[in-house]
């Protein structure tokens, strides 16, 4: 069989070249933007790649016109891993495949288990992923939270925040909207203060309020004081996401479970809340992606993450004057996990979507 390639849409092109050159501010702008482009690539090429040093023992295999990524490579584990012993790396790795193993089984239409992999993924690896890399039970070594750092920390912090989060925001959402005015009034104070507050003054109240907070002989450590406190700051964002959802919710959606004769909560659980979960699916995605970016800014409490394991390593007098590869390294990090996010929700807003014809 002659394979024919499709048509070309010339409409569509068309429409994209008038987005880029239909008015002269536009073709302006587009035509300035090409030429810093061709100005910027070659000389980053350049830089990055043809004149850079990869293998090397120590910093006198580095050239001086080009990258010296040996650095990296050399500083990879505290990168990704912190403080945490070279020889349990493997733990971290396997909770990472099984992260990425779950989000492809709940992401997959065709999956005939794609509820039990969702659940699993929110209910089930959060606590399991971390209980394996605390250790302490079957022979695994115990590894204290003060050795996690590096992409490792911001991962964890990250995950259980928004994991955590989605729930907490769920039911704000709801007292929110509640018509008892005592649940509204403390719904509304609650999410005000929080997202009043900025996410520093968040993470010091972590580590300074919180722990005079709570009931004595209760002691939290550094790691799960500002877990908490990012989790309680996350969840006032996913509380006016989620009501967003909510309010974009005919009236009749509820009505219409109600004369199913379902119970209130029953018709909340079956059809409002996955219906307004969808719509604020975007929303949601954009508080976790500025999340994850956020967890760098634990590094002003004491807690190592990929950015703060990276200013530790250049200050180390054998590798003085190599920012600019370990900076443009942790930026090419999020810049890649941050795409692939916004790829997955973009893909799984449009599988969930009501329009969608297949």
């Amino acid at each position: 069989m002659i394979r024919v390639a499709p048509p070309i849409d010339r409409r569509s092109l068309a429409r994209r070249l008038a987005v880029l050159f239909g008015t002269p501010t536009s073709a302006l702008v587009t035509l300035g933007m090409l030429a810093l482009v061709a100005w910027v690539v070659p000389k980053l090429y350049d830089w990055a790649v043809a004149q850079a040093t990869f293998s090397g023992a120590d910093r006198k295999a580095c050239g001086e016109a080009g990258a010296c990524w040996v650095f990296i490579r050399i500083r990879m584990h505290e990168l990704m891993y912190g403080g945490y012993p070279p020889g349990e790396s493997y733990r971290p790795d396997l909770c990472a495949l099984v992260l990425v193993a779950l989000i492809a089984a709940a992401a997959w239409p065709r999956n005939p288990r794609r509820f039990e992999g969702l659940v699993a993924l929110l209910l089930i690896y959060p606590l399991a992923a971390v209980l394996f890399l605390r250790g302490g039970f079957a022979g695994l070594p115990p590894v204290e939270t003060r050795l996690w750092g590096g992409l490792l920390l911001n991962f964890v912090l990250s995950f259980i925040a928004i994991v955590v989060s989605l729930p907490l925001g769920l039911l704000l959402a709801e007292g929110r909207r509640s018509s008892q005015p005592e649940i509204a009034a403390f719904c509304i104070g609650f999410i005000e203060i929080w997202r009043a507050a900025p996410i520093v003054t968040i993470l010091f109240f972590g580590i300074v309020i919180l722990p005079l907070m709570l009931p004595r002989g209760v002691d939290f450590n550094k790691f799960g004081c500002v877990a908490v406190a990012l989790t309680l700051f996350s969840s006032a964002y996913m509380a006016e996401a989620i009501r967003g959802g909510l309010q974009a919710l005919p009236r009749g959606q509820y009505e219409a479970a109600i004369a199913l004769n379902l119970r209130p909560w029953q018709g909340r659980l079956l059809v409002v809340w996955p219906q307004a979960l969808r719509l604020s699916i975007p929303a949601i995605v954009t508080i976790g992606i500025d999340l994850f970016k956020d967890t760098s800014l634990v590094t002003i409490v004491g807690l190592f993450d990929v950015l703060g394991a990276l200013q530790q390593a250049i200050k180390d007098p054998q590798w003085l004057g190599l920012a600019a590869e370990g900076y443009l390294f942790v930026a090419a990090i999020f810049l890649v996990i941050c795409s692939l996010l916004s790829l997955l929700a973009r893909r799984l807003e449009r599988q969930l979507s009501v329009e969608r014809r297949d």
